[in-house]
């Protein structure tokens, strides 16, 4: 290059605002992105350069272009975790002791009535089902074969089974039978049939995530859950339906239908757990939620759903969608129940950074007078929102108000001191698209794949093709400005949480339910009534790793009614 030549490639570089080690661009390279581009691309953002200021960003805005490019051309694996962390306590607030998953727990050892039917025992509670194994009452082979049979019958009606593992499950409750027959009795979960949202990896089964681009994959590991659970002798029976990739309750074989009326959905995105647990089709479930996918298909089926602390439970092997969101917990028929699977499953693995060293401390006959226990007042005693409501809007408000006023009363007779409260004043709606963000940063590939993404079922606005490929037009500074507002959000969320052990609120319908989710904090959903003929349920929040407080404090409630034994009938 001669002298003149030089001079000209300096001065283009210089007045595109090029960097120092861009100089030896190619003066010639024609710019994809021309200043008008720019500047109609700024009212995306909400921002306004001049036109000096966007004939200087140019060329930095053109070299990232040609590094995206680059970038792409890069295999990276689905279940790569971005080199960050996510951590829900606050500097100098990490939880101290030990995690001991599989820990012997006390639990009620209920008596089970002789003679029951298949269907009784089908319906039976985890630590009711545990007694009969234990005691060599039923053999977890004859269990496992009650479940088997009633998947096959109900399954497509329910639209909430995948794959059906019966190969796999009658070899492991053979397994358990032997074991227990030897006297090497593993604990509650033992020979127990349970479903796994088919998000968790299983060796050598398909791992479908519910989406049609992924219905014949095959990952070649277990899922740390689905390690914990076969250790823990539980037997697995069936992979279930969820969202396509987490959404709704629509995958690629239909819509899951809700067992106490199938012509309505079972929510999503954990919609299978919900279905099969509530029509007794497993033992238990395993259920995933980023912002509501335990708790919204627990409460429309009338399941109790445990949505553990983020950082609780190892995500290994599961699928991501939103890696600093992401958590996973049990769906389960009792309290109790949830207590156990969450035992099991619960603490680091080596394998996710996240996960974090706390004890589960259960202990069922804590006084929950000793607990500060505040309420959503507001929420549980809401009006309609319309000003003009139909006769039967206003029929079905006074029969929730009543509902959740008769609630409350249950746990002051048990003890519990109510206090009224709020949740913080926060423009918590503005930092939602984290998720958004973070999933179409993990289905980038697919997103820019528009024949497999236009395989998905939902074709909609508010499904994952228009999400993924309007999440493209969030910018880096406002996803990090939202991280930041959203430690703001965990600072205010840890000031309430200083005043409260847990509180109660409407599940799902309640404002907590987005803040807690940004925020890492665990919850349960139970059932508190029905409300034409469909369960209806209230739901329990607690501190960070404080699961066993939030347990505590909803057995109270269970153990006070009579809710959690109405079943479905289909």
């Amino acid at each position: 290059m001669n002298r003149r030549r030089f001079f000209t490639a300096l001065t283009s570089a210089f007045a595109a605002g090029a960097a120092a080690p861009a100089l030896a661009q190619a003066p010639s390279t024609p710019q994809r992105v021309d200043r008008l581009r720019l500047d109609a691309a700024e009212s995306l953002f909400g921002v306004d350069f001049t036109e000096a200021e966007e004939q200087m960003a140019l060329g930095s805005v053109n070299r990232n272009l040609q590094s995206f490019e680059e970038l792409r051309k890069l295999n990276v694996p689905l279940d790569t975790e971005p080199a960050i962390t996510f951590r829900p306590y606050l500097p100098g607030k990490k939880p101290t002791g030990k995690a001991t998953p599989g820990a012997k727990l006390r639990v009620t050892r209920t008596a089970v009535p002789a003679n029951l039917t298949p269907e009784q025992i089908a319906f039976l509670p985890v630590t009711a089902l545990s007694t009969l194994v234990e005691s060599k009452r039923i053999t977890s082979t004859e269990l496992t074969k009650i479940y088997l049979d009633r998947l096959k019958k109900h399954g497509d009606t329910l639209k909430c089974v995948v794959t059906l593992t019966e190969e796999l499950a009658l070899k492991q409750a053979a397994d358990a039978d032997a074991e227990i027959k030897a006297g090497k009795y593993r604990g509650p979960l033992h020979g127990i049939p349970w479903g796994a949202k088919d998000l968790l990896a299983t060796r050598g089964i398909k791992t479908t995530w519910g989406a049609e681009p992924y219905k014949d994959q095959v990952i070649d590991l277990d899922a740390t859950v689905v390690e914990r659970l076969r250790d823990a002798g539980a037997v697995l029976v069936a992979k279930l339906s969820m969202g396509a990739l987490a959404q709704g309750g629509v995958w690629f074989g239909g819509s899951t239908r809700n067992p106490w009326n199938t012509e309505r959905s079972s929510s999503g995105s954990s919609a299978g757990p919900g279905a099969a647990t509530a029509a007794g089709l497993v033992g238990f479930s395993i259920g995933t939620e980023t912002l509501g996918s335990i708790i919204s298909p627990s409460v429309t089926n009338g399941v109790t759903g445990l949505r553990p602390t983020y950082g609780r439970v190892s995500r290994h092997g599961a699928m991501a969608l939103s890696w600093t969101m992401d958590k996973i917990g049990p769906m389960c028929r009792s309290v109790e129940d949830c207590a156990l699977v969450l035992n099991a499953i619960y603490g680091a693995d080596g394998h996710d950074d996240t996960v974090t060293d706390a004890p589960f401390d259960w202990n069922p006959d804590r006084p929950i007078g000793a607990l500060r226990i505040g309420y959503l007042q507001k929420e549980l005693e809401a009006t309609p929102n319309n000003p003009n409501p139909t006769e039967a809007q206003r029929a079905t408000a006074d029969a929730r108000r009543t509902m959740y006023a008769q609630a409350l009363d249950v746990f002051r007779k048990a003890g519990a001191k109510l206090e009224p409260m709020a949740m913080p004043d926060f423009p918590t709606g503005s930092i939602s698209f984290v998720l958004s963000a973070e999933a179409a940063a993990a289905f980038d590939d697919l997103t820019r794949n528009p024949k497999q993404l236009a395989s998905l079922t939902g074709q909609s606005p508010g499904d994952w093709p228009n999400s993924f490929r309007s999440s493209r037009f969030i910018p880096a500074v406002e996803y990090i400005r939202a991280m930041r507002a959203r430690r703001l959000l965990m600072q205010e969320m840890d000031k309430l949480m200083s005043q409260y052990d847990v509180f109660l609120s409407p599940a799902p319908g309640s404002a907590s339910l987005t803040i807690t989710n940004l925020t890492g904090h665990p919850a349960i959903a139970l059932k508190c009534g029905f409300i034409d003929n469909m369960p209806q349920s209230i739901m329990v929040t607690g501190r960070l790793y404080d699961e066993a407080t939030v347990c505590r404090v909803a057995l109270a409630y269970e153990q006070a009614t009579e809710w959690h034994k109405r079943n479905p009938t289909i």
